[in-house]
């Protein structure tokens, strides 16, 4: 029998790297001979971004923490001179800052092209839940990273977060106590977020984006017209006729978005850091302290949909256990999505007008509760949050229902351009 050589078999330098490691192998798997649907949108440049967001807050971090003291006492005027005498120092924290925001919004952006186009559904169940785990794990690390410049806002979010946990029954104060290691939040709080921030939640999150990839790659990817692409093959090949290598086709591509996404980027940092006061609050520039509490006590703005559900929801017997189940579960309830979809079709462009308006709904209802959620409490405030949270919980949980018998349409064989 003739031994056939192998067509990628590599020399030199080269080939002595792939004698003991799959460098092109991971090369070809990954990038130029993994095969990506040819209809990609803009709407697809947001998984890319978010992988470089990533970067720049991991990048921009450990420069921060070279600098930084995670002490009550140091921790605010730690970060007054890095912004002050440190070379650059003003930019990376900028950066970090703006990038902690940036990285909300992609994955927003990311988590509702999922939605829209069927991400979710099989085969890809496991990566939407790898997917809901790291933006689980997101907001743990945006909250620890919120609390560290131990401005008057930080203090007074992480003691209203962190008292959360006192509703937890029979345990919860003890519980308060113990994660913040002191009756009050305090030095003993920043050290073990701090920790947190730089060292276990990043490891967690960089592992769950590695699995999030890897399980992406298994199974391919998904496409506007929500068409399995390895289903219609080159009999003599085995490429997806309605594939293309992902590079260079779609790595030129991603670097389009990234340079817009880049030019917006660099306009924030450099002309309105502080969003405005969504990125920065204006609280945060005075140091933590116990006897002056801000006049509106407020998250930071991506924590504004839940922080609205958790205000809205009627406190039981004095306690808000409720109102923390509610937050809770409006997270929950996305590792649940693959299965509450139930209908025939996987993208918008063939579903019913039902769930077009549901989608329409929900995303209208999720930006009014992430503004009301940061408005000063108010009877309207409340009612519109009340009303926000039932349309929001309502959208997931009758999915099952008008998601299955509404009319769909006829959904083609190979993907449209």
């Amino acid at each position: 029998m003739a031994i056939v050589p192998n067509p990628y078999k590599t020399t030199g330098a080269l080939g002595w790297i792939d004698d003991r490691f799959p460098l092109t192998k991971m090369w070809r798997d990954h990038l130029s001979a993994y095969y990506a649907p040819k209809n990609f949108n803009f709407w697809y440049f947001f998984g890319s971004l978010a992988l470089l967001v990533l970067v720049n807050q991991l990048l921009t971090g450990i420069f921060l923490t070279m600098n930084y003291k995670p002490g009550a006492d140091l921790a605010f005027d730690s970060v007054e001179y890095i912004m002050r005498d440190v070379a650059w120092g003003n930019i990376i924290r900028y950066m970090h800052s703006t990038g902690a925001s940036a990285f909300f919004i992609v994955v927003y952006l990311h988590m509702f092209r999922g939605l829209i186009y069927g991400s979710h559904r099989k085969p890809r169940e496991l990566i939407w839940i790898f997917g809901s785990l790291i933006f689980l794990v997101l907001m743990a690390e945006a909250f620890c990273g919120y609390v560290l410049p131990w401005g008057n806002m930080s203090y007074w979010g992480a003691s209203v977060i962190i008292n959360l946990f006192g509703t937890v029954p029979f345990i919860g104060p003890d519980l308060v106590t113990w994660i913040q290691g002191d009756f009050v939040p305090g030095d003993a709080t920043l050290n073990r977020l701090f920790s947190l921030h730089v060292i276990a939640l990043p490891f967690v999150l960089v592992g769950l984006v590695f699995a999030h990839i890897l399980a992406l790659h298994e199974v391919g990817s998904n496409n506007p017209d929500g068409i399995e692409i390895k289903k219609n093959k080159d009999p003599e090949t085995g490429i997806p006729k309605d594939g293309i290598p992902f590079h260079p086709y779609y790595t030129v591509k991603d670097l389009v978005g990234v340079a817009g996404f880049l030019i917006l980027f660099s306009a924030v940092i450099f002309f309105m850091p502080d969003g405005g006061g969504y990125f920065l609050e204006q609280p945060n520039f005075t140091p933590a302290s116990q006897v002056s509490t801000p006049e509106h006590i407020t998250p930071a703005w991506y924590f504004g949909t839940y922080y609205a559900m958790l205000r809205a929801t009627p406190s039981f017997a004095g306690t808000q256990i409720w109102g923390v189940i509610v937050m809770f579960g409006a997270v929950v309830i996305l590792f649940f999505l693959p299965w509450l979809d139930r209908s025939p079709v996987k993208s918008i462009r063939y579903k019913g007008p039902i769930f077009k308006t549901a989608v329409g709904i929900f995303a209208v209802t999720f930006l009014l509760l992430n503004y009301y959620g940061l408005q000063k409490p108010s009877e309207f405030v409340t009612l519109v949050s009340r009303v926000g949270t039932i349309i929001y919980f309502a959208f997931f949980l009758g999915m099952p229902f008008y998601s299955k018998f509404e009319k769909t349409k006829p959904v083609p064989e190979r993907v449209t351009e």
